[in-house]
């Protein structure tokens, strides 16, 4: 059966050259030695599986402060709900976005630990940070280095984005 996440696109507004407004998002970089030294494919949205009887929107509110290490304010706003993608594995994953708070650095990972076997059927198990770094990537980098089904979040996020007037920060 296919496991399920739930997780936390967070987006901040940017100037464009042309004086309009853009967005970039924050992808966290999964952590572990098979990670390491990869990079497209290897950034997810902060996500995680969703505990007995959770609310999913609540699990993706725990991931993001597990994963990113701090604990994100309410926003002024509700957070956009994005659907869902299902990955290659088959995994589902339910995500929100919300705009990040200022002030906060989201950059500086304090991720929680997980623990896997290392070498793949070595019997030898290790901890190891869930995410190992996070970093802001403006669309189009966000889409060539996030596991390829959760691209589909990116756009969907813009989409919401160009729709809303009150959401593109050439209005403000």
């Amino acid at each position: 059966m296919a496991t399920t996440s739930a997780g936390l696109l967070l987006y901040r507004r940017t100037a464009t050259a042309d004086g309009g407004g853009g967005f970039e998002v924050l992808l966290a970089h999964m952590g572990g030695p098979f990670w390491a030294r990869k990079d497209a494919g290897a950034w997810t949205i902060p996500k995680g599986e969703l505990e007995d009887g959770e609310v999913p929107h609540g699990a993706a509110l725990r991931e993001a402060a597990e994963e990113l290490g701090v604990v994100l304010p309410e926003p002024p706003v509700p957070d956009v709900d994005l659907g869902e993608v299902r990955q290659r594995s088959g995994k589902r994953v339910l995500a929100w976005a919300r705009e990040a708070p200022p002030g906060v650095d989201l950059t500086d990972v304090r991720s929680n630990l997980v623990e896997v076997e290392w070498p793949p059927r070595s019997g030898r198990r290790v901890q190891v940070p869930e995410i190992d770094r996070a970093a802001w990537f403006a669309p189009d980098d966000a889409r060539r280095v996030i596991v390829s089904a959760q691209a589909e979040l990116v756009d969907r996020l813009a989409a919401h984005l160009a729709a809303d007037p009150a959401a593109d920060p050439a209005a403000d």
